[in-house]
């Protein structure tokens, strides 16, 4: 099947199921920090964050079919940056650059050319959304990308700011429903993302939604 002839059934949160020309030219993958810290055994493990993995791989799987980008995000931080709770922050040390925590897992299947997108890098600035500042926005931009399918970790922290930042810079965006988990740090956070994320304007979808 030619890749522009992809077809995508994707669920509108305000007008039910409405059907979406596939996969074609200007699209790209975001897969928001999938790191072995925020899996389980992590320091600041998302519940249940390992089951999105499998998923992810075959979203990779067509867009890489495709020769459509595919971006990966992560946090990369020094070890005394503003987040962690040992300097006031709110989160455990987590994904300090250059430890194992901080890495991919091995079973998440990127390719080479994946473009790798690190964010809060420096010790007095977090970020949740993979465009605050990292340059992400430019890097779409002169690959004339206009829609953006995204998923990871997690559903009420880092893939709603980032989804929330590709809507405010005028991106059409498709969440992929069945690859993000969320914290929950208060119960149906992460329930309450996604009817943030349909309500601004984000569409969503699953592999199952795939014909």
């Amino acid at each position: 099947m030619e890749k522009d002839e992809k077809q995508l059934t994707l669920k509108d949160g305000r007008s039910g199921i409405q059907p979406v020309t596939g996969l074609r030219n200007g699209d790209a993958l975001i897969i928001v920090d999938v790191q072995n810290d925020f899996l389980p055994g992590g320091s600041l493990q998302v519940p249940r964050g390992d089951e999105i993995i499998p998923v992810i791989n075959h979203y990779i799987a067509l867009f890489e079919e495709a020769s459509f980008p595919i971006i990966a995000t992560r946090d990369w931080h020094p070890q005394n940056h503003c987040s962690f709770e040992v300097l006031g922050g709110p989160w455990p040390v987590h994904c300090v650059a250059g430890t194992q925590g901080a890495e991919f897992p091995p079973d998440l299947r990127f390719p080479p050319d994946t473009i790798l997108v690190s964010k809060a890098t420096t010790p007095d600035k977090d970020a949740y959304s993979g465009l605050d500042g990292t340059g992400l926005d430019q890097q779409l931009r002169s690959m004339g990308i206009k829609r953006v399918f995204v998923g990871g970790l997690a559903t009420d922290y880092c893939v709603l700011s980032t989804v929330k930042d590709l809507l405010k810079q005028g991106y059409s965006v498709v969440l992929l429903k069945d690859a993000v988990r969320a914290v929950d740090l208060h119960p149906g956070d992460g329930e309450k993302a996604l009817r943030e994320m349909e309500s601004l304007g984000a569409l969503t979808t699953s592999l199952e939604d795939i014909t």
